[in-house]
């Protein structure tokens, strides 16, 4: 009996240490993958601060939160997000949503290209995921604030449907960016 337990306890440590060094590649391609969507959200952002600053109109991530904040009670689609009810701590929620949604387009963009990309990063597919990422605003965020297919309800449709793809192209150079600072660290010997 002793010796079945000892057997069963040298299994499942075994089998641990099995788990342990395969999740640990995966563990760093997680927080690496991490890190490159961080990064291009933040080249992005840096894009829309400087957008802000020359006075054209920018993403208003409190009414992003507001939309957010909303879903949980079923809420999906407004015909105005500027007049549906403001929640508490939306511009937070807009800003999590936003880095959140940064990502996982990362996830999504890796998973397409590969971890490789990552440690000989090239601009022309990210630079081509970024744009085709614009279809998210146009075709479902924009809708669903009310804002109608490809901003169709703005004032200027075509001028914002520009901006989003210009910033989402903007998003593609952050994820090539932020991979290419990265790479030389991903290089370096293992000690």
């Amino acid at each position: 009996m002793r010796g079945l337990r000892l057997r069963r306890l040298q299994l499942r440590r075994l089998l641990l240490r099995q788990l342990q060094l395969r999740l640990k590649p995966v563990m760093h391609d997680i927080g690496l993958v991490i890190l490159v969507g961080l990064g291009a959200t933040a080249v992005m952002d840096a894009w829309l601060l400087m957008a802000a600053r020359l006075g054209m109109p920018t993403t208003n991530w409190a009414l992003v939160g507001r939309w957010v904040g909303h879903m949980p009670q079923g809420r999906f689609a407004h015909a105005s997000m500027a007049r549906t009810p403001a929640i508490r701590g939306e511009l937070a929620i807009g800003w999590l949503a936003h880095y959140a949604i940064g990502i996982g387009y990362a996830v999504a963009f890796i998973a397409l290209v590969g971890t490789g990309w990552t440690r000989q990063p090239t601009l022309l597919p990210a630079a081509l995921f970024g744009l085709v990422t614009v279809a998210a605003p146009l075709l479902v965020m924009q809708p669903a604030m009310g804002s109608g297919f490809a901003a169709s309800r703005t004032a200027t449709p075509l001028k914002t449907c520009l901006r989003s793809l210009a910033n989402h192209g903007v998003f593609g150079l952050g994820l090539y960016l932020t991979a290419a600072a990265i790479a030389p660290f991903l290089r370096l010997p293992q000690a």
